[in-house]
Parts: C-alpha cells; structure tokens; sequence
C-alpha cells in the first residue's frame, strides 16, 4: 500500500514524484515505456528556466535522479487496469501485480497524432517515424520530410539539417504556428518549407521513396522524393480506456488544483485539458498536483 500511485514518468510525473516525497508520502511512478515521455526525444529544449539549452533526455534524467534520490519508488510495467473509485484506489500491472494507494495522479502525457493516410504504419520504421531524434541519424545523407508548422515540427526540421541532404517542411497553411523566435530560424536555414499542402500517399515498396502532395488551396498534386517522412502534427492524450473521471476531447478535466471529478484522483501535465502543453507547465502542474494529494491525504481537501 501507498500513499499515493503516480501514472507516467514525464515531467509532469516526475516533479509529481519530487513533491510527494518531499511532503513525505510513500509515493511510485509507474511507468510502461521509458522515463521522460515525449521531453526525453527532444534534441534540444529552449524554453526551459535555468537551462539556455539542454536536451530533453539530459533534462528529464535529472529529474528521475531526483525522484530516486528522494526515495520514489519506481515500477516499469504497463497499467492494465484501474479502479479508482472509493477510499483505496488500484492499479492492475502486466507483470508486477496489483498497486494500492489512497490517491493517484494521472500523467500518462500524449501520444503523437499519425496523419491517417493509407501504408502508414505499414511504413513505419520504413521512412515513417514520429521522432526525429531517435530516428535522424538513419537518414545521413538522404531526403527527408517533416509534416506540421508547430514548435515540434519547425525544431525537427532544424535537427534533421545535421543528417539530411535535404529538409522539406510541409505545412497545410501559409504562415507556421511555431513561435515566432523558431519560426525565423527555420525561414532562415537551408530547410526547404512547402506552403499549403497535406501529404496524400506514401510511395515505395518497403521502403519511403515519396510522398505524394496535394496542394490544399489549388488542388494540383506533386511528387516529392523523400526516404524519411517525421510526421509532427500533433498530440492525442493517452486516456485510451480511462473510466470515471470527466473527460473533454479525450482530456482530463481539472480543477485548477489538478483535482478531478473522482475524489483522490488528480491529473497533471500534457494529459490534461489545458491551453499550452509545454515541459515547464507539465512539471508545474505535477508540483500542484503532488500537493493537492498531500492535502487531501491529510484530510485537508
């Protein structure tokens, strides 16, 4: 028995951890895939406080050695069940059991949004990858493409300069989203950005050898040769089979204590419905989040 189950090892998950053991509960963070979520495959972050620049990777590890040194449990092992209703709250694991606690944390993140277009995921790991920094260095010397005109898309498309022969940038929309600091950068480098149009079909056998473009505004289509396609339009949050607690758009609803609408129950980070989902409002969200169990434990709230 715990005094409190924190799901996902992100930055929200994390800071979570930070603030519970420090408030002095028995508190695990389980994790079903590795910790730092999408801030671990960030090659580079900007916007951090205290770090001009640090890599996703550096910056979470940090805050998992953190975690350990504070006494956080850890459980790597995929949640397969919950109830989280009532006065003891119960995790179901693949492998390691059943975890009890009096109050949990949701901060299970986001998954990346795939473009929804036919050999998709038949290509991936083909051409087809959602991480620029894990899968960068396979493309040295070869055309790629980034799909997107966010923060995410507009940093891939500067990372993947380092190993491409050439970069294209495709956006459906004529201006980019991306902050304006990132957005000068990108118009200023050799990344090649291709204005109003949405990748149609993806070309080769078992390997990316094109994409096939339409553009949205005239509706002509082209061909761009390409081995690499990073698709960066997006998250979905991973509440896949969550039940009991109120959700909007697949996001959990809080409060602005991270309280949801099951007593006991908080959640924190990109997972949440909220305006901007950054690294630094995921961890203040767990901070909040870690709290409010604390308050509640005690009979506070």
């Amino acid at each position: 028995m715990y005094d409190l189950i924190i799901l996902g090892a992100g930055p929200a998950g994390l800071t979570a951890g930070i603030y519970a053991a420090r408030g002095g509960l028995n508190a695990v963070i389980v994790e079903s895939k590795a910790v730092g979520g999408q801030a671990a495959l960030t090659a580079e972050i900007e916007n951090y406080p205290g770090f001009a620049s640090v890599s996703g990777y550096e910056l979470v590890s940090l805050m998992q050695a953190q975690c350990e040194a504070l006494g956080v449990s850890f459980v790597f092992d995929a949640p397969v069940a919950l109830a989280l209703e009532g006065d003891v709250k119960r995790v179901d694991t693949a492998y390691s059991g059943t975890l009890e606690a009096r109050a949990v944390i949701l901060a299970t993140g986001a998954l990346p949004r795939t473009l929804g277009i036919e050999r998709e995921s038949e290509l991936l790991g083909g051409g087809v990858s959602y991480c620029a920094t894990c899968d960068g260095a396979f493309f040295r010397g070869k055309p790629v493409a980034v799909v997107g005109g966010g923060n995410t898309a507009v940093e891939d498309a500067l990372y993947l300069e380092k190993f491409a022969s050439e970069v294209y940038l495709i956006h459906r929309r004529d201006a980019l989203r991306a902050d304006a600091i990132l957005a000068d950068r990108v118009k200023n480098s050799g990344v090649h950005i291709v204005w109003d149009s949405v990748v149609t079909a993806l070309d080769g056998d078992k390997k990316l050898q094109s994409v096939t473009l339409k553009n949205v505004k005239s509706g002509d289509t082209s061909s761009l040769a390409v081995n690499g396609l990073f698709v960066a339009v997006g998250q979905k949050p991973a509440t896949e089979g969550l039940t009991g607690v109120e959700l909007d758009g697949g996001y959990i609803v809080t409060d602005s204590e991270m309280r949801t609408s099951l007593p006991g129950v908080f959640a924190a980070g990109d997972v949440r419905k909220k305006t901007l989902r950054q690294v630094v409002t995921a961890a203040a969200d767990g901070a909040v989040a870690a709290e409010s169990a604390i308050k509640f434990l005690n009979g506070a709230a």
